[in-house]
């Protein structure tokens, strides 16, 4: 069975429910197929001078098992080469695709979104998410029946092996971001693996530099992948910090693309603070490629005024780090992220790493001997609420009844006091998600509500 319409990519790869299109066993083989076809024709010439090869990873939900196999048959059935590393976090599959000299890199995972979600997320060989018209390419292959007639036969059919230190290759790789001869001795360092990728990578690492760890959701099981855990529930770790006296907590999402921390007080860190603390120290060493960091809509204002009070600037795009990257790439950027907590360091990783941008607030405090609240202080952030709400379906807004009129009057209410207003749906979810900022965290109260029970009484799912 095929699925219902000819679109399978969304904003980060491949996803919805796990045993229902398109994330099947039978829609996972023709997406193996399609991919291993275009890889091939993308490079004539396998990188290794051998036979064309394609690294498959994953996190550690239970439907991933299924996933694996079936899109490593239909990769071996075009005559390419599988290398499995098992689980592992996102940046890690990228980081190893290219270490291995593997033609693509593919990972199997859902995010942040619940155990019973997955999906698949595509890399080049350079360890880069796919270009639109590659996914487009490799969309048309799985529909179009083009290839069903490419069966390689005998000698030509590909084979499968295990990388059995993939774990440790990753390790060592994300210790390299880490300053030369810096360590992490004397620090206490809460961490919350989710149950997901890190649970091995993250506490392993740390302890390597030296750090004392005291490790939480590190038991997977299939089933508990950001349960109650990680990253989307932070408050836990921050719980943990001040029973166990840390310096400071690092809360991975299930497959550690990205990082929520916070301070030895129990006070959150998410993505803006990491881009402010980082970016001003970058700015100060003179490491900020073109005195410019890349954040999307989504974050504060706050976020601008400090950077540009420090001599450097801050350049907008489109939610998503696939949207932060393609401008970190095209405008030589080196630094960059989203307020969820996707930092992408690209002196040290071509996508986000959770890993390597906690690290980097690691290095800043322990060169500066100062807490992590303290750096903290570098900014001030604008009010700001975010509300998600879960719907039935994802109507155009504009089309909603009275809700743009609503956005229209909010906007106007707060532009006065420098505010904004952002209505859009999730990428990845049916979610949809209403941002507003400005100086009186009373008004954006009075006009979220009023939008939210908008949308809620005409497409919000408890309707």
């Amino acid at each position: 069975m095929n699925p219902p319409t000819n679109k399978l990519f969304g904003t980060d790869g491949v996803r919805g429910k796990a045993n229902v299109e398109p994330v099947t066993a039978e829609t996972a083989l023709k997406l193996g197929r399609a991919a291993a076809h275009v890889f091939k024709d993308l490079n004539p010439e396998s990188r290794n001078r051998k036979k064309h090869q394609i690294v498959i990873g994953k996190d550690t939900r239970l439907s991933g098992y299924m996933l694996e196999n079936a899109i490593s048959s239909g990769i071996l059935s075009m005559g390419v080469d599988v290398l499995f590393i098992g689980p592992l976090p996102t940046p890690g599959v990228a980081r190893i695709t290219n270490s291995l000299r593997a033609d693509a890199g593919i990972v199997i995972t859902a995010s942040h979104n619940p155990y019973d979600d997955n999906g698949i997320k595509f890399f080049n060989h350079d360890g880069y998410k796919l270009a639109d018209p590659i996914e487009e390419q490799i969309e048309n292959l799985v529909f179009s029946g083009e290839i069903d007639d490419v069966r390689p036969t005998a000698g030509a059919i590909g084979k499968a092996a295990r990388i059995d230190d993939a774990l440790g290759r990753y390790v060592e790789y994300a210790k390299r971001s880490f300053t030369r001869g810096q360590t992490l001795e004397g620090v206490t360092i809460v961490v919350d693996c989710g149950h997901g990728a890190a649970y091995k990578a993250t506490p392993c690492t740390l302890r390597e530099l030296g750090a004392n760890v005291i490790t939480y959701g590190n038991r997977p099981d299939g089933s508990n992948i950001n349960a109650d855990c990680g990253s989307l529930y932070p408050e836990k770790m921050c719980n943990w910090v001040q029973e166990n006296g840390a310096d400071i907590g690092i809360a991975h999402d299930g497959d550690a693309d990205r990082v929520i921390l916070c301070d030895e007080t129990g006070q959150l860190i998410d993505g803006d603070d990491i881009m402010a603390i980082a970016g001003l120290e970058m700015l100060a060493e003179g490491s900020l490629a073109q005195n410019t960091l890349v954040s999307t809509v989504m974050s504060n204002a706050g976020l601008d005024e400090a950077i540009n009070s420090a001599g450097g600037k801050v350049v907008r795009t489109p939610v998503g780090d696939k949207h932060v990257i393609d401008k970190m790439l095209s405008e030589d950027y080196n630094f960059g992220g989203e307020q969820s907590g996707h930092l992408i360091f690209s002196d040290h990783a071509s996508t986000g790493d959770g890993l390597v941008a906690a690290l980097q607030i690691l290095r800043i405090m322990t060169s500066k001997q100062q807490p992590l609240s303290q750096l903290a202080q570098c900014w001030k952030r604008f009010p700001q609420k975010l509300t998600n709400l879960r719907v039935t379906e994802k109507k155009p807004i504009e089309e909603l009844d009275r809700v743009p009129a609503l956005v229209a009057e909010a906007e106007t209410a707060l532009q006065s006091g420098g505010g904004r207003v952002l209505l859009r749906y999730s990428g990845t979810e049916p979610k949809v998600r209403l941002l507003l900022e400005g100086k009186d965290a009373e008004q954006l109260d009075h006009w979220s509500e009023k939008i939210i029970s908008s949308i809620d009484s005409q497409i919000g799912e408890g309707n």
